[in-house]
């Protein structure tokens, strides 16, 4: 399986996938994911065999306007990186490596854009520690903390630099 580009064919079944793990990444209307996706530094999936979407990964940018308190919260303190907003693996495919995959082909857009770091956020209330041991794996530090004022979710956010 390889990533490719999010396809507008693509964006019904994925947000549908993004809604099965709102607990994760947060729920979005169809209109608000395609809009994300749409402004997107790298919106890139993995379908199986059948084409049915397996995973996907939305990032943004520094240049991208602001996309919520945990993008902002990089926008304020980083010149320049590549930050995951969104990345979910569907339940019948998780522990196949496609997180790894998706985390790969992002740093090699990021890298041929010349950006120096990914970013993200990861749930420390309600607890994400399996992503959060996901992406202490591939290298990622702690940069900060704060609460969500959309939610009230405290995240840690992470960063890893691309050498």
């Amino acid at each position: 399986m390889t990533p490719r580009p999010v396809a507008l064919a693509d964006l019904p079944a994925l947000n549908a996938l993004n809604n099965r793990h709102a607990a994760a990444v947060n729920a979005l209307a169809p209109s608000d994911f395609a809009a994300l996706a749409g402004v997107a530094f790298a919106a890139r999936m993995i379908a199986d065999a059948q084409g049915t979407p397996a995973a996907f990964l939305i990032a943004l940018s520094h240049a991208t306007p602001p996309q919520g308190p945990n993008h902002a919260w990089f926008l304020a303190r980083e010149p320049a990186f590549a930050y995951i907003d969104r990345v979910v693996v569907a339940e019948d495919q998780q522990g196949r490596g496609l997180g790894r995959l998706l985390y790969a082909d992002l740093a090699g857009l990021a890298r041929a854009a010349g950006l120096p770091m990914l970013a993200c956020e990861v749930n420390l209330d309600p607890p994400n520690p399996g992503s959060m041991a996901f992406h202490e794996k591939l290298g990622f530090v702690p940069r900060g903390e704060a609460s969500d004022p959309r939610n009230g979710k405290h995240v840690r956010y992470l960063a890893a630099p691309l050498g």
